[in-house]
């Protein structure tokens, strides 16, 4: 089981800066992909950012030139850098790593969650 560890929301006003951390219980050399996703009230989860062990990355289109998702695994840490902060960024994120666990019988992918951290932008 992998446990996840979020940390460095809060409040910050329109245009100023964040940065989300996930600490991974496991090496995050064992997790196919990690990302980051964020609900606001009233409506659906949705993707913000990932990233997977082969480098590549996605981003949400409303977040593409103001976020980076990055990692550090000596620290098995996933990271989150967001700037110029709008108050539509105003949601819970939730840090998520998808680990294929294998067995005799096989293998197969399982999702795993942080209890999310709560960002909110002022204007």
């Amino acid at each position: 089981q992998v446990q996840l560890v979020e940390s460095g929301g809060g409040l910050v006003q329109a245009g100023g800066s964040l940065r989300l951390s996930c600490a991974a219980s496991k090496s995050i050399f064992s997790i196919n992909a990690m990302g980051w996703y964020r609900q606001a009230p009233g409506k659906q989860r949705e993707l913000v950012a990932t990233f997977t062990s082969g480098g590549k990355t996605n981003y949400q289109d409303s977040v593409k030139g103001r976020f980076t998702i990055s990692r550090d695994n000596a620290k098995n840490t996933v990271y989150l850098q967001m700037n110029s902060l709008k108050p539509d960024d105003t949601a819970v994120y939730y840090c998520n790593a998808e680990k294929l666990e294998c067995s005799a019988y096989g293998c197969s992918p399982h999702d795993y969650w942080g209890q999310g951290t709560q960002v909110t932008v002022s204007s």
